[in-house]
C-alpha cells in the first residue's frame, strides 16, 4: 500500500468517525429521506458544504479560525438559537401530528423543498461543531502528512460523501415502517430532543 492510498484511507476513516455520530445534520438528513422531501439538494448541501470547509482545513484556514475565537462564538450562539427552534418545532409535531403526516413520504411541493434547503444551509454553515471537525481537526490532520495532505482531505470528503449519501437515500428504507402516525411521531420526538440537546449545548459553550 502506498503513501497516497494509506493518506486516502485515513482521510476516510478520520471523518467518517466524526461524522457518524447521531447529531442535528445527521437526524435532519434522516428525517428528509424517510419522508423523500429533497433528498438530493439536502444530500448536495451537506456533502459539498464538508468538501469545502475540509479543502480551508487542508489549505490552512484552521489556523485563521482558531486565531479569532470570536467567529465561533457568534456562530455557536446563532446555531444554538435555530436549532432549539427547530426542536420546538418538531416537539410540536409530536403533540399535533399534521393529518396524513404518515402518508406525506412522496411527492414534495416546492416550498417544503425551499424551506429544506434552507433549514439545511442554516443546520450546516451555523453549526461550529462542523468548523472544529472539518477546518480545524481534518485540517490539522492533513497537515501531518505533509505532502500527502490533500489526499488525505480526498478521503476525508469521500466519506462524507458516501456517509450522507447512504443516509438520505437508506431512510427509504423506512418508509414502510414509517407508514404508520405513530412512527413518524417516535421519529420527530428524536429529532426534537436531538435538536434541543445540541442547541443548548452550543450555547452553553457559546
Amino acid at each position: 500500500m502506498n503513501g497516497i492510498t494509506t493518506a486516502l484511507l485515513a482521510g476516510f476513516g478520520t471523518c467518517l468517525s466524526l461524522i457518524v455520530a447521531i447529531g442535528a445534520q445527521n437526524a435532519f438528513v434522516l428525517r428528509q429521506g424517510a419522508r423523500r422531501q429533497a433528498v438530493l439538494a439536502v444530500v448536495a448541501i451537506c456533502a459539498v458544504s464538508d468538501a469545502v470547509l475540509i479543502f480551508l482545513g487542508v489549505a490552512g484556514v484552521g489556523a485563521f479560525v482558531t486565531a479569532w475565537p470570536a467567529a465561533l462564538t457568534a456562530v455557536g450562539i446563532a446555531g444554538g438559537g435555530f436549532l432549539i427552534c427547530y426542536g420546538i418545532i418538531a416537539g410540536r409535531r409530536v403533540l399535533r401530528p399534521a393529518p396524513g403526516a404518515a402518508l406525506t413520504a412522496e411527492g414534495a411541493t416546492a416550498g417544503s423543498v425551499r424551506a429544506a434547503v434552507l433549514t439545511c444551509l442554516a443546520m450546516t454553515w451555523l453549526n461550529p461543531h462542523v468548523y472544529l471537525d472539518t477546518v480545524l481537526l481534518v485540517g490539522s490532520l492533513a497537515a501531518e502528512r505533509g505532502d500527502l495532505r490533500w489526499a488525505f482531505g480526498i478521503g476525508a470528503g469521500l466519506a462524507s460523501l458516501i456517509w450522507f449519501t447512504t443516509l438520505g437515500y437508506g431512510a427509504r428504507l423506512l418508509s414502510g415502517p414509517l407508514s404508520r402516525p405513530g412512527a413518524w411521531r417516535v421519529l420527530d420526538g428524536l429529532v426534537a430532543a436531538t435538536m434541543v440537546t445540541m442547541g443548548g449545548m452550543l450555547l452553553a459553550r457559546a
